[in-house]
């Protein structure tokens, strides 16, 4: 009988919170995009539609490349890179933040004891032969203990609380999902510094070469010069053009460590101490192919654009918070516990207490405030939907721009490698002609030109189509869905940078 007592007003808040949970906010859905969703990509004249399999965009989609150093990289970036520990770490504060949120759900208990010892009494002074005396104290002590549980709760008759716990729920999978968009942009971002790098190489190579033929072009005129066969101007023209061809090769070299050092610092390394291996002219460039997934499936591939949706849907349980304080707070409170002055009696029946109470608060004039606040939520909820309409076009965008960039680009690769085969054939041919003195020096000159401009072209049209390729990886989401905010996308945020 003794504990059926004592529980009794914890149970009774307990039983009330099958009243709570009305919820003021407005039915969500996901808002529809600002235009009609077109069935098909728009095409280019000579489109080819390349690998168009929706599934075959994968998480590891840096794989397709075949380079074991840049999926080292991936891996050490996605283990150390900063800005993503950071995005984490924020992500797991908006989900301690979620489990704040929700235990104001339920009620708050709390304990408390003492131990309280009292004396009272008098003192009297005896006199003796000896003309001293002594002091007794007469007096009486008692001891008091007692033990209290106490219990508050506020019923969530009118969803305030159930809708602070979707908005920091949908809060927390905003920020899961902006972890997932800042591994995908770090990636994007590294995998185009590093091919970056490796056609640096290729140009620092191709460079190389050039200076060592602009060379040989140099001896050719100061012996021409020399012979008395030509004038002192093919001499200065040659040594102007490898010097020129000099200081290119020194730029590429700066550019090159700049590239490292922007790799070292996506995978958390000191750039100081970092270094990559160079290719020289062994740069292969791979041009994967794009998987093309259907327009309508891309706001289901995008990190970026779910993290837009969640903030909506955080926005509209705002609304019916602020709705909510248009509604009377009620809070009830209960107490029970031991009080004797008998450490042994005291969880005897005689020595039990408790007590209830209840109250209500409400707001009879404010002069408009709940009305702004509602006013405010709304306008909020409707830059979110503004916001997320916007990022789904900007991805259809990214999308269309660099699927006929593929297209584009892989033409204008083959007109690059024609016309630098036809430069290299034509330089060739005019040095020849002007060591047996057919042709004046200013034609090589405008040959050498041509050539290595013809093949930095080619270089660099190359390099555009594997960026290009990334960028559309980029645009259809990088192999992410919808259903990857689960917990083992959890577990992946929940241990990045630890």
């Amino acid at each position: 009988m003794t504990t059926r007592i004592r529980l009794r007003p914890i149970a009774s808040l307990l039983a009330l919170s099958a009243l709570a949970g009305c919820s003021l906010a407005p039915p969500y859905q996901r808002p529809e995009v600002a235009t009609a969703t077109p069935p098909a990509w728009k095409t280019v004249d000579g489109w080819r539609p390349a690998n168009p399999n929706d599934g075959a965009l994968r998480p590891d989609w840096w794989t397709s490349f075949g380079d074991a150093t840049l999926n080292d990289l991936i891996a050490r970036a996605n283990a150390h890179n900063q800005t993503l520990a950071q995005a984490a770490a924020v992500w797991r504060q908006a989900t301690a933040a979620t489990r704040e949120a929700r235990a104001s759900l339920f009620p708050t208990v709390s304990a408390t004891g003492s131990v309280t010892h009292t004396h009272s009494g008098t003192s009297v002074r005896n006199a003796t032969d000896s003309g001293t005396g002594a002091t007794v104290i007469n007096g009486q002590s008692s001891d008091s203990f007692r033990i209290n549980a106490q219990a508050s709760w506020t019923p969530d008759l009118f969803g305030s609380v159930t809708n602070t716990v979707r908005n920091a729920r949908y809060t927390e999978e905003a920020r899961l999902a902006d972890v997932a968009n800042a591994r995908l942009a770090i990636q994007g971002e590294l995998v185009t510094d590093y091919l970056s790098l490796r056609a640096t190489d290729a140009t620092i190579a191709s460079l190389t070469a050039t200076v060592e033929a602009y060379q040989r072009s140099l001896e050719i005129a100061s012996n021409q010069y020399k012979a008395g066969i030509v004038a002192k101007t093919d001499v200065f023209q040659a040594q102007s053009q490898l010097a020129s061809a000099q200081s290119d090769l020194e730029g590429q070299t700066r550019t090159r460590a700049q590239y490292e050092d922007a790799i070292a610092v996506l995978i958390g390394e000191n750039p100081a101490g970092f270094r990559i291996a160079s290719t020289g002219a062994a740069w292969t460039p791979v041009v994967p192919d794009a998987p093309v997934a259907l327009p309508s499936a891309l706001v289901e591939r995008r990190p970026d654009i779910a993290a837009a949706e969640r903030a909506v849907a955080a926005a509209n349980a705002t609304i019916g918070i602020n709705r909510a304080a248009y509604f009377p707070t009620v809070s009830l409170t209960g107490s029970g516990g031991f009080s004797s002055n008998a450490l042994s009696s005291l969880f005897d029946a005689g020595a039990s207490l408790w007590s209830l109470g209840a109250s209500v608060a409400e707001t009879l004039l404010d002069f408009g405030a709940r009305g702004a606040r509602v006013a405010q939520a709304r306008a909020a909820y409707d830059a979110a939907v503004a916001n997320y309409r916007q990022v789904t076009l900007t991805a259809f965008q990214g999308v269309q721009d660099n699927l006929v960039a593929q297209e584009v680009l892989a033409r204008q690769e083959t007109y690059l490698r024609t016309a630098s085969i036809a430069a290299d054939q034509s330089e060739t041919t005019l040095r020849n002609q002007y060591r047996a003195g057919i042709v004046v020096y200013s034609n090589v000159v405008s040959a050498q030109a041509t050539a290595l401009s013809a093949r930095r072209a080619l270089i660099q049209g190359q390099l555009d189509r594997q960026t290009a390729y990334v960028a559309l990886v980029q645009a259809l989401g990088g192999g992410w869905t919808l259903a990857d905010l689960n917990d083992n996308a959890r577990q992946v945020a929940r241990t990045q940078g630890r």
